[in-house]
Parts: structure tokens; sequence; C-alpha cells
């Protein structure tokens, strides 16, 4: 690799990571190519990113990003993305299913996160499903209401009859 490639890699990692909500560090030695492929698989339906890089050029990127505190040091593979609690999902799902893929540590809302903590906010529910429950809340009201007027309604009726 040259220095212009390794150049490259870094500065388009620092733009990721200074985007990103989360960047989790994950060991991934043991594993297959397919098996590698299933998380990618399931890292891009969470709109998380993948990706296996040198520790020396992740470790430049992450403080070009800002992001000091973690040591790198074995075999890594960081997973990124906007939204921190669907990236952990999307992390936590896969080492469930894969006892050779092992969460180290993370930048969760750019502030170092143990595994504990990435396992806490896969717990958490998504974006979409905290939507669906504010949405749920602010219409229970109206539903109630009309309720109450089919229920007065039906009651005048049975009345006049």
């Amino acid at each position: 690799m040259t220095k212009t490639q390794k150049a490259e890699i870094i500065e388009v990692l620092s733009t990721e990571f200074k985007d990103a909500q989360a960047v989790i560090f994950c060991d991934y030695k043991g594993l297959s190519v397919s098996e590698l492929e299933s998380l990618r698989k399931i890292a891009r339906e969470k709109e998380a990113k993948v990706q296996v890089v040198k520790n020396t050029l992740a470790t430049i990127a992450l403080e070009k990003a800002e992001l000091t505190g973690v040591e790198l040091k074995d075999t890594n593979i960081l997973v990124w993305g906007e939204d921190s609690v669907a990236t952990s999902k999307a992390v936590a799902e896969f080492a469930k299913d894969n006892e050779k893929f092992v969460i180290k540590s993370a930048y969760i809302d750019r502030e170092v996160a143990d595994s504990a903590k990435v396992e806490a906010f896969a717990k958490l529910p998504g974006r979409n499903e905290l939507l669906a429950m504010l949405a749920a809340t602010w219409m229970a009201p109206v539903a109630n209401f009309t309720i109450g007027l089919n229920a007065l309604k039906e009651k005048k009726e049975e009345e006049a009859a």
C-alpha cells in the first residue's frame, strides 16, 4: 500500500468518524469470510459501515476525528454509523450468533464506552420504535374522545327509540 493510498484511507475514515455517533471496535479473529459478509449485511440494514483497517491507520483517523482514549491492539474490525442505537444493535445481533466475534470497546456519542455499554445501547428502542410510541401517545386522547362520542351517540339513540 502506497503512502497516498494510506493518506486517502485516513482522510475518508476521519471524515466518517466525525459524523458517526458510534464507532465500535470488535475482534473478528477466527471468523470466515462468509460470516464477515453476514456482519456487513446486518450493518447495511442498520445503515452502519464495517471495515477492517490497520490499527495504525485507524488510530490516526480517530485522532484526526478528535476521538482519543482507545488503544487498538490485535485484530480489529470497525463498525460505525450515525445512529448509535442501530449500530449497537447490529453489532450485538451479530455477536449473539457468533462466539468468535467479541466487542472490545467503542465511542458512543463521542465518549469512550466498554462492551457492556454497547450491549445496553443495543437493548434500547430504535428511532422508528420511539416515533411509533410517540405517535401512539399523541393519538390516544383523540381515540378515547371518539370512542366517548360514539358511546354518547349510541346512548342518545337508545333513549330516543
